[in-house]
């Protein structure tokens, strides 16, 4: 079973921020194909079901975000899944907004979710999906600026970037994750009038 984590802060008041992309692209996720998440016994939500023919569970910790790694763990003890069945969904402030950078292992780069994980499972073999949300104005405090909510100006740049990050997941299981990172660690430069470029 492959287990799909979104991260971001629980409570009502970091819903729609920055820090939160994670949550939304498993609940587009869940929409997508009808999977309900419910907490269960440990800190976290999580929902099963089928995407693109391959068995998963969703899930979003009830951790704050620098202690995801202690939920994540919780979910592979339970479900029995190894870190390399793991699919985390992050933000990325070093990426510009609406930019995918999907890898399968890796360092945290500075991100504390990923941090906490890469501690508690005490591996960086599992794969990340950054989602770019730009990096604040000069002088505007970066923490700030991640648990603040999107500018009414991007909400149009943020949907279309949590669309196609559901459209990534869905390449990912079921052509591998080779072929998602080809399709969609790309960026629209619109200087090339549309091409696509490396990002």
């Amino acid at each position: 079973m492959r287990v799909i984590a979104g991260l971001g802060n629980p409570g009502q008041e970091y819903e729609g921020s920055r820090h939160n992309v994670g949550f939304l692209v498993v609940a587009g996720l869940a929409d997508g194909c009808g999977i309900r998440l419910s907490a269960g016994r440990g800190d976290f939500m999580s929902g099963v079901g089928q995407i693109a023919g391959a068995r998963v569970r969703l899930v979003t910790p009830l951790t704050y975000m620098n202690r995801s790694g202690l939920a994540l763990a919780q979910v592979l003890e339970e479900t029995g899944a190894a870190p390399d069945e793991l699919l985390v969904i992050c933000d990325d402030v070093n990426l510009p907004l609406g930019q995918l950078r999907l890898r399968g292992s890796g360092s945290a780069g500075g991100h504390n979710g990923l941090s906490s994980i890469i501690e508690r499972l005490d591996t960086e073999s599992f794969a990340r999906l950054r989602l770019g949300v730009g990096r604040p104005p000069d002088g505007e405090d970066l923490v700030d600026f991640v648990v603040d909510l999107f500018e009414d100006a991007e909400r149009t740049d943020v949907d279309e970037m949590v669309a196609r990050a559901v459209a990534a997941v869905e390449l990912l299981l079921s052509d591998g994750i080779e072929a998602a990172m080809t399709a969609f660690n790309r960026r629209t430069d619109p200087a090339e009038g549309g091409a696509p470029g490396e990002g």
